[in-house]
C-alpha cells in the first residue's frame, strides 16, 4: 500500500450513527492565503475568525471520515516534474496513427476473411462480427480520447494542429469537436461546483424528490429501488446519455440565467429549450463562439453525408455492423468512463459558496483498466485526477504526473486501482445503487453544510436525513 490513503468501502447500512456535534479541522481554502498568526492578529479579531470557520465531522456515504483538501494548486503544479508538461506533435501524432490503423485492419481482417465462403456457419460468423464491433469500440474510444487531449492543448504545442487533428478525429466519430471542447472546458473549470459543473452534476435531495412525485422530507421514507429498475436506468444511460448530453444538456447544470450576455434568459434544459451542443445561440456559448460551432456543425454534416453514401452504396445493415454499433460501444465506454470518474461513495460534491478549483479537482477518482486502459484506451482512467488538475498534460507522462501529486494530495487521493478491471464494471453497478443524489452530513454546521455527499434509497451507506414536515 502506497502512502497515499485508499478509502475505506465498507457496506454500511442503515445502523449508523454519526456524531454531527464533533469538530472538523479547521481546513482553510486551499486557495486562499494562509491565515496570519495570532502575534499579529487581535484576541477578538481571532476568536471571531475561529468561530466563523467551524464545521461539523463530515462522512462521506460509506462513513468514512472526510477532510476538505488543505493544498493549494500551486503545490499540486510544482510537485510535477517539469518535463511531464512537454508535448510532443510526433508523438501525439504516432498514437493517432497506430489507433486509425488498428481500425483499419481490423476492418480489412473481418471484411476478408469472415465471409460466408470462410466461415459458413451463421451463428459463428455472426459472433464473430459481434466481437468486430467491440474491438473497433474500443479502438474508436482511443481515438476519442485522443481528440480530447486535442481539446485540451495537451496533444502539441501548436493550437492549430491541436484543433485540426481533434476536428477530425470527433468529427469522424459524429462528435462535435469545438462545440464539446467549450463545455468541457467550463465542466474542468467548475468540476464538483453542484451550480456550475458542466456533467454529471448529482441531484440534490430537493430535485430527486420532485423526480418521484414526494415533497423533500418524504425521502427518507421511500421504498427501497428494485434490481431491475436500477439495471434500466443504467441501460438507458449507457445508451442513450451521450447523445441527449448533447442534445438536450442531461446531466448538465441547469443554471442558464447567469450565463453571461444573457444568453440563458428562460432557457431550461429538455427537448425544445435551446440547450445544446449544436445551436450558435445555445446558452452554453458566447456569440464569440458561434463561428466554432458552426465548424463543428459541418464536420458532423460532412461525416454524416459520408455515412449516408456508404449505407447507400453498401447496404444499411452493412453499415450499422461496420459503423454503428461500434459508435455505439464508443457511447457506452465513454458515457462509463465519465460516469465513474465523478460518482462515487467516496466523492464530496459543494454548493458555490464552499467549492474552489482544488476542492473540486480532488473530488474525482482513479479506477484501474488494465491493458485497455492503458495501452487502447491511453490512460483516461488511471490518470484522471491528475487530468484535473493539469489537463495540458499528455496521457504518456501522466502516471508519472500522478504519483508526484500523490505525495501532496495524502489522504484526498482517490483511488479504485486496487479493484482492477472487475472492480471498474461492478463499480456501474455500486454506483447506481448508491449514488442518487446529494446533500450535507445530517446536523452539519458551518463550512461543512456546503459539502454534499451521495444518498440512496436503498439502504447502502448512511441514511437519508430525517427532516420534519413543515407546517401546514
Amino acid at each position: 500500500m502506497s502512502s497515499t490513503a485508499v478509502p475505506k468501502r465498507v457496506a454500511l447500512h442503515r445502523n449508523i450513527t454519526t456524531d454531527s456535534s464533533a469538530a472538523s479541522s479547521n481546513s482553510v481554502s486551499p486557495m486562499d492565503s494562509p491565515r496570519q498568526s495570532p502575534s499579529t492578529t487581535s484576541l477578538s479579531s481571532l476568536a471571531s475568525e475561529q468561530q466563523e470557520v467551524k464545521s461539523t465531522k463530515m462522512v462521506d456515504t460509506l462513513g468514512n471520515e472526510f477532510q476538505i483538501p488543505d493544498y493549494t494548486i500551486k503545490q499540486i503544479r510544482d510537485a510535477i516534474p517539469a518535463h511531464c508538461y512537454e508535448r510532443s506533435a510526433v508523438t501525439g501524432l504516432y498514437y493517432v496513427l497506430r489507433d486509425f490503423a488498428c481500425l483499419a485492419t481490423t476492418f480489412y481482417l473481418f471484411h476478408n476473411y469472415v465471409t460466408p465462403e470462410a466461415v459458413p456457419d451463421v451463428y459463428l460468423r455472426s459472433g464473430l462480427w459481434a466481437l468486430y464491433t467491440f474491438i473497433q469500440g474500443l479502438f474508436g474510444t482511443g481515438v476519442w480520447v485522443l481528440a480530447h487531449e486535442c481539446g485540451h492543448q495537451a496533444f502539441s504545442t501548436s493550437k492549430v494542429l491541436n484543433d485540426t487533428v481533434g476536428w477530425i478525429c470527433h468529427s469522424l466519430l459524429l462528435v462535435p469537436y469545438f462545440s464539446w471542447k467549450i463545455s468541457h472546458g467550463k465542466h474542468h473549470k467548475a468540476t464538483g461546483n453542484l451550480s456550475r459543473d458542466m456533467v454529471f452534476v448529482p441531484k440534490t435531495r430537493e430535485q430527486f424528490a420532485s423526480n418521484v412525485g414526494k415533497a423533500i422530507h418524504e425521502v427518507s421514507e421511500l421504498m427501497e429501488e428494485t434490481p431491475i429498475l436500477t439495471a434500466i436506468n443504467l441501460v438507458l444511460q449507457q445508451l442513450f446519455g451521450w447523445p441527449m448530453y448533447l442534445f438536450i444538456n442531461v446531466t448538465g447544470h441547469n443554471n442558464h440565467e447567469r450565463q453571461v450576455e444573457g444568453r440563458g434568459k428562460g432557457k431550461r434544459n429538455g427537448y425544445f429549450g435551446g440547450v445544446n451542443h449544436f445551436d450558435p445561440r445555445s446558452p452554453l456559448y458566447e456569440a464569440k463562439d458561434a463561428k466554432l460551432i458552426l465548424l463543428s456543425d459541418l464536420g458532423l454534416g460532412l461525416v454524416g453525408a459520408g455515412l449516408y453514401y456508404l449505407g447507400s452504396t453498401f447496404g444499411w445493415l452493412n453499415l450499422l455492423v461496420w459503423y454503428g454499433v461500434p459508435y455505439l460501444w464508443v457511447n457506452h465506454w465513454l458515457v462509463a468512463i465519465t460516469y465513474l470518474q465523478h460518482t462515487d461513495p467516496t466523492l464530496p460534491h459543494y454548493d458555490n459558496e464552499t467549492w474552489n478549483f482544488t476542492r473540486g479537482a480532488a473530488a474525482t477518482i482513479d479506477r484501474e483498466f488494465g491493458f485497455i486502459g492503458r495501452q487502447l484506451l491511453h490512460g483516461i482512467i488511471e490518470t484522471h485526477v491528475c487530468h484535473h488538475y493539469v489537463s495540458t498534460i499528455p496521457f504518456y507522462h501522466a502516471d508519472e504526473a500522478t504519483e508526484a501529486i500523490k505525495k501532496v494530495m495524502g489522504k484526498h487521493y482517490r483511488t479504485e486501482a486496487h479493484t482492477g478491471p472487475l472492480g471498474f464494471i461492478k463499480a456501474m453497478w455500486t454506483s447506481a445503487r448508491t449514488c442518487q443524489w446529494v446533500e450535507p452530513n445530517e446536523g452539519a454546521q458551518g463550512e461543512s453544510k456546503g459539502v454534499m455527499f451521495f444518498r440512496n434509497i436503498n439502504g447502502v451507506g448512511l441514511p437519508p436525513a430525517k427532516l420534519p414536515k413543515p407546517a401546514s
